[in-house]
């Protein structure tokens, strides 16, 4: 009996954790995932495609507003580590990227790579990521969040999921180096929609699919 509860509750699990995938940055395989991002630093655009569970490629697109500069890049993204437990799931990423940047009249090569970990149950989700960017035309630059997360009920699969979370960033060289934004996490299917403001009066939107 202990066995059967055991194995029902990772299916849940599992079910649970392939609904909000699309918010990670590898989804099922065969998957495509297009997600549109906002927050106090940046506005990007990014679809990728995981060909398998463990990696995905795709474009992405960044506007740096306090720095003025798009960036275009071709991204990958690598399961390093998966942790697979009767009551919850962890995961390692490594995400690179190369391309270019443009800032006034020049274009010029860009790329980045960081790392990103989560660990999460149906009840509680924490997060890190960091990432270090470098190009010829832009100073480079270091940007690290962290997430705390929360969820006021335990759905079933198929309902609508709310997340209650807090998002701090931390960017060095921004005029306020760290943001602290409360916000919510709503997702069905597989549809995801998150939305916050931070303490410096800045919206968060972020909308994410998957298919």
């Amino acid at each position: 009996m202990q066995k059967l509860y055991i194995s029902g509750l990772l299916v849940i699990i599992m079910m649970t954790a392939a609904l909000s995938a699309v918010a990670r940055p590898i989804s099922y395989p065969s998957g495509i995932a297009p997600m549109v991002m906002n927050d106090g630093t940046s506005n990007s655009a990014n679809i990728q495609y995981s060909p398998t569970a463990t990696y995905s490629i795709g474009y992405t697109f960044e506007h740096f507003r306090e720095d003025n500069f798009n960036l275009h890049a071709l991204q990958v993204n690598n399961l390093l580590k998966r942790w697979n437990n009767p009551d919850s799931q962890g995961n390692l990423y490594l995400e690179s990227g190369i391309g270019l940047s443009g800032k006034g009249e020049g274009i010029h090569p860009v790329a980045f790579t960081g790392a990103e970990a989560d660990w999460e149950d149906r009840r509680f989700l924490v997060s890190y990521k960091n990432r270090y960017t470098t190009g010829q035309d832009i100073n480079d630059f270091y940007m690290e969040s962290a997430r705390l997360g929360v969820a006021p009920y335990i759905g079933e699969f198929g309902d609508l999921h709310t997340w209650l979370m807090v998002q701090v960033d931390h960017n060095p060289r921004a005029k306020d180096p760290v943001t602290v934004t409360p916000l919510v996490r709503l997702f069905k299917g597989t549809n995801l929609v998150e939305a916050g403001v931070s303490n410096q009066g800045k919206i968060l939107f972020n909308w994410m699919t998957q298919f």
